[in-house]
């Protein structure tokens, strides 16, 4: 099993890049986003390499980071989601910025993947939630006030208020973030207008 290349960038095709390595060519899969951060051709590149073996054939997908290969693995436990679909979302999300999405429940970001659809974007999200914050660099306070509104354990005033900032246009990540950070100022025992009026403050800043 192949877990790193270490050569030089041979040649690049439209969703792969042929590493040289000792003279031997290996045909590495990447993401969009690995493949326009990759050096030019005949320049040293090391990448972290995932390995699927089927009986007619032998596949390798390469990473610039251990992370992001990671993410690649966690994808594929979702149901729907196969080497394409997970390529595509690291295509288009950072590591980071997929742990921050799972992490606010954010579907309408992880859907932003070409193959992405809104079911597939609700799973990911649901089904990689637990896994996510170890990965992001939201607020956890802001993760698990989203978690709470999401499966509707937030208190009454402070849910409201999260629906109210919606209802004004703000993304529910916008309205989570502003609304934790409202409850923090506006001190326990808070009513839904003060934190709507707080949470508003913090989104002007």
């Amino acid at each position: 099993m192949i877990g790193k290349l270490k050569g030089v960038i041979d040649s690049y095709g439209p969703d792969f890049v042929i590493v040289d390595v000792g003279g031997v060519g290996y045909l590495v899969h990447c993401s969009a986003r690995t493949l326009q951060a990759l050096p030019a051709q005949g320049e040293a590149v090391t990448l972290a390499i995932e390995t699927h073996v089927r009986e007619d054939q032998i596949r390798l997908f390469g990473f610039l980071s251990d992370g992001e290969r990671e993410w690649f693995r966690l994808l594929q436990t979702v149901q729907g989601v196969g080497t394409k679909v997970a390529l595509s979302v690291l295509s288009t999300l950072k590591p980071t910025d997929l742990a921050n999405a799972i992490a606010l429940r954010d579907k309408g970001m992880v859907a932003r993947a070409p193959g992405v659809g809104p079911k597939v974007a609700e799973r990911i999200v649901t089904e990689l939630k637990d896994k996510a914050p170890a990965y992001a660099e939201v607020d956890p306070a802001v993760i698990r006030l989203t978690g709470a509104v999401d499966e509707r354990r937030a208190p009454r005033e402070v849910a409201d208020a999260v629906s109210a900032l919606v209802n004004l246009g703000y993304g529910q990540p916008q309205a989570a973030a502003a609304i934790a950070a409202a409850t923090r100022s506006a001190g326990e025992g808070a009513d839904t207008a003060q934190l709507i009026r707080f949470g508003l403050k913090e989104l002007a800043r």
